[in-house]
């Protein structure tokens, strides 16, 4: 999953949407701009993270829920990047860094991740239902499915959140190996050492989404 990156727009800049209640978090990133030291930055990063997880839950607001569901959207991958790219994948700002990755991914190609999905889940039926993809899985039910782990953050239990996060991205490893493995010819095999690497970050990406819904559920994470 790469991004071409546009220029990041400056958080301290008046936001195009109006008459919103505040995201928790807000105040967080804004922080950020001016320069300031990469200590700060993290600090920022990892406060913004909190906010936005322990406000948006306490709120109980639904349009605080659509708002975290639609971030990326709203205001660009790239701030995002920006704030918690090289959070710790072991922290609440890591694990939310990728949880916007894997929705802002599946926004961009629902065809293609419904077609690994359909594939993937042949070989790993507990998983399905981890998942929780409404069967049958087509490009519309892989979009739903994101949309509902970005809910989740919100409302729910967040651990559970995160497991079904980290199934979905295992679903969709198995069935990027096996069309690496099983489908495309032999002449093309860049594409399928490509897939089969790709294959393998989803799993260190499920890995690390179930570390953090383990030490959300220790209590380590605040």
């Amino acid at each position: 999953m790469r991004w071409h990156h546009r220029p990041v727009p400056d958080p301290a800049q008046p936001r195009r949407h109006h008459h919103r209640p505040a995201l928790p978090g807000d105040d967080a990133i804004v922080s950020m701009a001016g320069g300031v030291d990469p200590s700060a930055v993290q600090e920022a990063a990892h406060a913004a993270a909190s906010a936005l997880v322990h406000g948006a839950r306490s709120a109980q607001d639904a349009e605080v829920t659509r708002r975290v569901v639609r971030l990326a959207q709203d205001e660009g991958l790239e701030v995002i990047a920006d704030l918690w790219a090289d959070a710790p994948a072991d922290s609440l700002a890591g694990a939310l860094w990728r949880l916007y990755v894997l929705r802002t991914w599946v926004q961009r190609q629902p065809v293609a991740v419904s077609r690994q999905y359909v594939e993937g889940r042949r070989h790993a039926p507990v998983l399905e239902v981890v998942a929780g993809v409404a069967d049958p899985p087509g490009p519309a039910e892989v979009v739903a499915v994101v949309d509902a782990v970005l809910r989740g953050v919100a409302e729910g239990d967040f651990a559970v959140t995160l497991e079904r996060a980290a199934a979905f991205a295992r679903i969709l490893a198995v069935g990027r190996a096996h069309h690496a493995d099983q489908v495309l010819p032999v002449t093309e095999e860049d594409a399928a050492t490509s897939l089969t690497r790709s294959a393998a970050r989803l799993v260190r990406t499920a890995e690390q989404l179930e570390h953090v819904a383990a030490r959300w559920r220790a209590g380590e994470l605040g």
